[in-house]
C-alpha cells in the first residue's frame, strides 16, 4: 500500500503525499485519501489552538524577561510558531478549496 500522507515535523500534523496524478489514482484511493485528508483537516484548529498557548506563555515570559538576549531567542521563538499557525491556516483552507471541487466532480 502506498503512503499518500508524511508527517511534517514542523508543523506537527500529517500532510498530503501524493506523487501520482490525482486523475491516475483509482477512485476508491481518491475517496480515501479525502476522507483521511477531512480528519486531518478537522484536527489542525486544535493543533493551532496549542500553538497560541505556546505564544501567550513565551509572550509572557518575555514580558517579565529583562535579559536582552533571551528576548531576542523569545522574540524569534514566538516569530516561528506565528509563521506554523500561518501555514497551517494555508493547508486547512486550500485543501478545504480542493476537497469541495473533488466532491463535486
Amino acid at each position: 500500500m502506498y503512503t499518500y500522507f508524511r508527517k511534517d515535523k514542523r508543523l506537527g500534523i500529517l500532510i498530503p503525499h501524493v506523487e501520482t496524478e490525482w486523475s491516475q489514482l483509482d477512485s476508491n484511493i481518491q475517496q480515501a485519501i479525502l476522507l483521511k485528508w477531512e480528519q486531518i483537516r478537522g484536527s489542525i484548529p486544535d493543533r493551532i489552538k496549542e500553538l497560541e498557548q505556546i505564544i501567550n506563555q513565551k509572550q509572557h515570559a518575555l514580558n517579565n524577561e529583562e535579559n536582552f538576549s533571551v528576548c531576542c531567542r523569545l522574540n524569534s521563538e514566538i516569530a516561528d510558531t506565528a509563521s506554523v499557525i500561518n501555514d497551517l491556516w494555508l493547508w486547512y483552507r486550500a485543501n478545504q478549496e480542493l476537497s469541495a471541487q473533488r466532491s463535486h466532480t
